[in-house]
């Protein structure tokens, strides 16, 4: 029988049996009504009649007479029960007689007589009816309590089976489904009913005979996938390395294995922190693997008897589960990418730069040289063509001697030869020497420079070379980019700890998109036609860098920028 027939059936019996339930009671109650109100109407009233008629005849005077006729005619009225009115009309008789014959005390005698009849004869019907009304009443109690008792029945038997009937099948199907979603095709159900639940459980049952077919069925190209991807892993020149989200090694390429130096049996399997007790690039690469932040430096490794450079790469995989809506940690995947290869061509490009950079400074520094003899007076005197030759040519040769030293800086730098000079220097000389530096290009633009700095200036920590050249480079850039007439201020502002020389101008300004680029080597804004190497800044950011400082820009496009740099200061504080 179907689930919707059984709940049909059970609750339209249990409705039916509870309308019954009520037509009964509703029934009897009136019955008990009718009958208590025959007892009252019909019997009572009789007895109250002829009660009344006994007093009569007992009061003395003539309206004695009256009273009696009155509720004689009352009685005559109420005539309810079989032989009543025969009695009623022999009651009258002996009245009348009583009555015409003088009211003799002989004649009360059958009056009173009949009266007792006629009490007596409607307290039998009072028994009668009042036996009646207690039959009633308990045939109502009876078919009342049957259906109460049918009720409870078929309550309790909706409340013991209904649920277990629907819940216990829906527990099986949950498990099922869990036992499917968790892979295990050979899961079946099995209810032996014939409603919805076992349509449910069939058709169930034919989806997981379905899967566990397409499982089957693909488990070999699955198996040809898996070897397909595990070669492309092999083959890969880089070192590849899989674990899976509890840190345990789940694939390893040849790479790897050489690189570590351990088989990939070794690996495979174990987790990646035991192997890491006995082996340090493990080891290290777990630690860098927790660090999220930051850009990984490439870091050295000894391997086939040569230095080999790797640059780090950590995959974290994230996956939606099907059916959720949050992603869930599945593993990671590092990745060392070998670039041995780009760092000797880096240091070769670095010593080439070095060697050409160091080989052009000496003519370049003999050219300006001579140059300053040639406009000398003492060895002749120049007409005015002459005069603007060699100076276009020393603006060349300083040009060319600027761009020398800027490429030997980047190649100390680079190669990591670049010493620092830091001591204790005089804020004020350095912003002084690098104003006086600028004073000539500014006035040729008709700039006018504007030196801020508070009435006393403590010492910085600083090298007093690389910081001067930091701030007349930043100054140059400025007047460089400034519109004529402009003006250009270097502002100093001091605390017990930090040091900070902004120098804003009022030029074109910075695209927002390019702010974040203006330190990088070799980059200048598009647009610009000012000459230069692109490499200015980036020699300031790593001068200031090394001496623990920063420096930082803002710019409004149009408006102006603002470069800033801060070093430390010399704490005068004892103690």
């Amino acid at each position: 029988m179907r689930i919707k027939t059984k709940l049909t059936l059970g609750l339209g019996l249990l409705f039916t049996l509870i309308v019954f339930l009520g037509g009964i009671g509703a029934v009897y109650i009136h019955f008990l009504k009718l009958d208590t109100r025959n007892i009252l109407h019909d019997n009572y009233n009789s007895l109250l009649y002829a009660k009344s008629m006994l007093r009569a005849l007992d009061r003395p005077g003539d309206s004695r007479l009256a009273q009696f006729e009155e509720q004689l005619r009352n009685q005559e009225g109420n005539a309810t029960e079989v032989g009543e009115k025969e009695m009623n009309a022999t009651l009258r008789g002996y009245f009348e007689s009583y009555k015409k014959n003088g009211q003799q005390a002989a004649d009360l005698l059958p009056i009173r007589e009949w009266l007792i009849e006629v009490m007596e004869m409607n307290m039998q019907a009072i028994e009668f009816k009042s036996e009646l009304a207690n039959k009633t009443a308990v045939q109502a109690t009876i078919w009342i309590a049957i259906a109460g008792l049918a009720c409870f029945a078929i309550a309790l038997g909706l409340l013991i089976n209904l649920p277990s009937n629907i819940a216990d099948p829906i527990q099986k199907l949950t498990a099922s489904i869990k036992q499917i979603a968790s892979s295990n095709y050979k899961e079946r159900v099995f209810l032996d009913k014939h409603d919805e639940f076992g349509e449910l459980a069939q058709s169930f049952n034919t989806m997981a005979q379905k899967l566990e077919e397409y499982n089957s069925s693909h488990l070999a190209k699955l198996m040809r996938q898996k070897k397909r991807i595990e070669a492309l892993i092999n083959s890969m020149s880089d070192v590849v390395i899989g674990l899976d989200e509890n840190m345990q090694v789940i694939f390893v390429n040849e790479e790897a294995c050489k690189v570590l130096g351990l088989p990939e049996e070794e690996m495979v399997g174990k987790s990646s922190k035991d192997i890491a007790i006995y082996n340090d690039l493990m080891r290290m690469l777990l630690k860098e693997i927790t660090l999220t932040q930051g850009e990984k430096e490439p870091f050295k490794i000894i391997h086939n008897n040569k230095e080999n450079y790797f640059d780090q790469q950590f995959l974290h995989i994230e996956i939606t589960p099907t059916g959720e809506a949050n992603k869930e940690l599945v593993g990671h995947v590092i990745i060392l990418k070998n670039i041995t290869e780009f760092k000797e061509l880096d240091a070769a490009k670095t010593r080439f730069i070095a060697t050409v950079s160091h080989e052009f400074k000496t003519p370049i520094s003999a050219m300006k040289m001579s140059l300053q003899l040639l406009q000398n007076d003492r060895i002749g005197t120049l007409n005015e063509e002459q005069h603007i030759l060699l100076d276009s040519i020393q603006d060349d040769v300083g040009r060319l001697l600027k761009i020398t030293s800027e490429l030997l800086n980047l190649t100390q730098i680079e190669s990591g030869k670049i010493t620092m000079n830091v001591k204790p220097c005089d804020a004020q000389q350095i912003v002084q020497y690098a104003v006086e530096a600028n004073h000539i290009q500014a006035e040729q633009k008709n700039i006018r420079l504007v030196v801020k700095w508070p009435e006393t200036m403590q010492e910085v920590k600083v090298d007093l070379e690389k910081t001067t050249w930091v701030l007349t480079n930043l100054l140059a850039n400025a007047i460089n980019y400034s519109h004529e007439s402009s003006v250009v201020e270097v502002a100093v502002t001091q605390n017990e700890h930090q040091t900070s020389i902004k120098v804003k101008d009022e030029g074109i300004g910075i695209p927002p998109e390019y702010l974040n680029r203006v330190f990088d080597r070799y980059f200048r804004v598009p647009g610009t036609h000012r000459e230069g190497t692109g490499l200015g800044l980036s020699i300031s950011k790593e001068f200031i860098e090394a001496q623990q400082g920063t420096i930082s820009v803002e710019s409004e496009y149009g408006v102006g920028s603002v470069f800033a740099l801060t070093v430390q200061t010399v704490s005068t504080s004892k103690g």
